[in-house]
This record gives C-alpha cells, sequence and structure tokens, in this order.
C-alpha cells in the first residue's frame, strides 16, 4: 500500500505548530504522523503522511483561515518501503537522564548497562528521540531516584521504551503497559524481549482503562502517559481512581500552550502539580493524587 506524503513550509515555528494542530485534528484522511521540522531559521517545514491521498484543496482550505504564513501544500508518493523502520536505523543513541535509548546499530556499546534500552526501529511511537519521550525519561529518572514504584502502568506505550525503562531503573517493580494499536503492543512485546523485561512487563491491547487487565490490575502508584491532550482530559476521571493516593501521572504529548488546560483538568480531578517540563515547544507534567 502507498504511503503520501504532505509538505508545506512554514515562515516560523508558530506558523509551523498552527499547521501541526489543523492537519492533526483533521479527520479526513486522518494522518498517520505529523511532524514539523527547522528548514533554515526562522523558517520550517511540516510534513505529514497519509495512508490515502488527502486533497490539496481541501488541506489548502483547512489552512487558509488561518493567515499563518504557510507556503502552498505539496503531495508525493513516499515508495513502497517500510520507511520508519528505515528512517529509524541509522538514529544517534539518545541520554536522557540515567537513560540511554539506542538502536541495535549501537548494541556493542550500550548492552550491558543497566539502563541502556534498545529500541528496535518500527511503527511505533517512542524512540527517545522525540522530546516528549525524552521528557518523560527525564521525569521518570527525577522520579526513581526519590521514591519507590512497585505498579507502574505505561498507558499509551507505544514501542514500549517508558515502560521498559522503569523495569530497568526499578528491578522490584512490576509494569503494565496498553495501547490501542495491535502494531504497537506487537513491537512492545518485541521490545521487551529484547531488553530482557518480560518476566515484569506485561503489555495487552486496550483503550483508556476499560480493559480488564487494567481494572484488575489498579491501584497504580505511577502512571506513564505520553499521548495526547485531548485523550489526557478525557481520561482525568479514570486516571484518578487507577492511581493510589499518592500516587504520581507524569502526563505529555503536550505542546506549551496545552499544558493549562491538562493541569487544570487534572487540579479539579485532585492532583497536584510536582513540576512541568519543557523542551523544543513541547512539556511534560509530573502530578500527584491528592486524594484516595
Amino acid at each position: 500500500m502507498p504511503l503520501y506524503k504532505l509538505r508545506i513550509e512554514a515562515h516560523d515555528l508558530a506558523a509551523g505548530r498552527m499547521a501541526v494542530d489543523c492537519l492533526e485534528g483533521e479527520a479526513a484522511p486522518q494522518a498517520l504522523a505529523v511532524t514539523l521540522f527547522e528548514l533554515k531559521p526562522p523558517a520550517f517545514v511540516v510534513e505529514a503522511y497519509y495512508d490515502q491521498a488527502p486533497s490539496l484543496d481541501a488541506i489548502a482550505r483547512l489552512l487558509a483561515g488561518q493567515d499563518a504564513g504557510l507556503g502552498k501544500p505539496s503531495l508525493e508518493i513516499v515508495p513502497d518501503a517500510n520507511w520508519v523502520a528505515l528512517s529509524q536505523a541509522a538514529l544517534p543513541p539518545i541520554r536522557a537522564g540515567r537513560f540511554i535509548v539506542h538502536g541495535s546499530h549501537d548494541r556493542t556499546r550500550f548492552a550491558m548497562r543497566r539502563c541502556a534500552i534498545e529500541i528496535e526501529a518500527g511503527e511505533a511511537f517512542g524512540t527517545g528521540h522525540n522530546a516528549t519521550t525524552a521528557l518523560c525519561l527525564e521525569a521518570l529518572d527525577v522520579l526513581v531516584r526519590r521514591q519507590r514504584f512497585t505498579h507502574v502502568l505505561d498507558l499509551g506505550c507505544g514501542s514500549g521504551v517508558l515502560g521498559i525503562a522503569a523495569a530497568r531503573a526499578l528491578p522490584a517493580t512490576r509494569v503494565l503497559a496498553s495501547d490501542n494499536d495491535p502494531i504497537a503492543t506487537a513491537i512492545a512485546r518485541d521490545n521487551a524481549r529484547l531488553n530482557r523485561v518480560t518476566s515484569r512487563m506485561r503489555i495487552v491491547t486496550a483503550a483508556g482503562f476499560a480493559h480488564p487487565g487494567l481494572r484488575g490490575a489498579q491501584p497504580f502508584d505511577l502512571v506513564l502517559a505520553n499521548i495526547l491532550p485531548g485523550p489526557l482530559v478525557a481520561l482525568a476521571p479514570a486516571m484518578q481512581q487507577a492511581i493510589a493516593r499518592g500516587g504520581i501521572a507524569v502526563l505529555s504529548g503536550l505542546l506549551d500552550h496545552q499544558v493549562r488546560e491538562v493541569a487544570v483538568t487534572y487540579r479539579v480531578h485532585g492532583f497536584r502539580l510536582l513540576r512541568c517540563t519543557r523542551r523544543d515547544g513541547w512539556a511534560a507534567l509530573t502530578l500527584v493524587n491528592t486524594r484516595s
């Protein structure tokens, strides 16, 4: 099946972020992935991938009302190859706190380190190169230096990198990881085997907290959720019920301007903000559940 790449140049970062928000919110067709790259300061380029060709006229109309300094959208067919795997195969290792996330090409350099995590290239989010994944890993590193966790949930696990990191840093913990995409959970299982944490990491295909495996495993003392602001807001009541009093939630997948809505929603549901960290326009929240 061919893939289609939409490309739009943006005059500045604000224009690029606006275009990303519009494309991610467009459901017909839904983009498989939307990225924002620096082109040549101050210009940026937005790229979106689709499994069916979007209408350039429809995209132009979607963006026209924003008056955001965007170039004309263009569309090309991506060659029939595993473009995700190819793009990740040569990625350099990423350090985030005590964690090092690397590919198989760097196995000999890092395999003996306890907090080195090998993530195979695949069609699942989470290699450590996205700022939100790195922010979550850094938040996890801060937390495990200060307190013990025995029951961890990686919600929307993607490649499984956050759950694997928790299992590596907390040898006595039990980790449950979930994602609503069966491709992601299959990749997460492969990565768990690769990182030798399968005995302490269970992975299920599930949306939100409705799966019996997630309901039966509650309460958690740590939840890691690097997803999107909309689902995070919707999941706030269930998150409060799923986390023990005094338990921690690390939330990301947020742009800077989305932090306030998510933080306020979680405060209403009994969470207190411990810290907010930011990088490259993205943010991660660390919150504690103050209710029983």
